[in-house]
Parts: C-alpha cells; sequence; structure tokens
C-alpha cells in the first residue's frame, strides 16, 4: 500500500513538471507577439487546457489517495 502511495505520488509529480515546463514554453512564446493571430490563439488555448489539465491530474491523485 505504502509503494503505490509513492508510485502515484510520484507519477504525478513527473506528470505536473513536465506540464509546467511545456506550459512555460508556451508563455515566453506568447510573450514575444512575433507570431500571426491565429497562432497566438491557439497557444493561448492550448495554455489554459494546460492548465486545466494540471488542476485534473492533481485532483484525480487527491481521490485516488483519499478514496
Amino acid at each position: 500500500m505504502m509503494i503505490e502511495f509513492f508510485a502515484d505520488t510520484l507519477t504525478m509529480l513527473g506528470t505536473l513538471l513536465i506540464a509546467w515546463a511545456a506550459l512555460r514554453v508556451h508563455h515566453r512564446v506568447l510573450n514575444e507577439h512575433k507570431m500571426s493571430p491565429q497562432v497566438f490563439r491557439t497557444m493561448s488555448l492550448e495554455q489554459n487546457l494546460g492548465i486545466v489539465g494540471m488542476v485534473l491530474v492533481f485532483a484525480g491523485y487527491v481521490l485516488n489517495v483519499l478514496y
């Protein structure tokens, strides 16, 4: 049981770190504004979906640990 907890924790942390790195790249590119408006909108949408995804990963982890 304890090993599963640590495995789930490490998986969640790894997933969140990968997502955070991808969102940082999006943030840097969005701040440059050297792209077409369509690409800018798409990257903004991807960034928002990435944030929602991170919240869902964390919520799933909490539910998995609690229940």
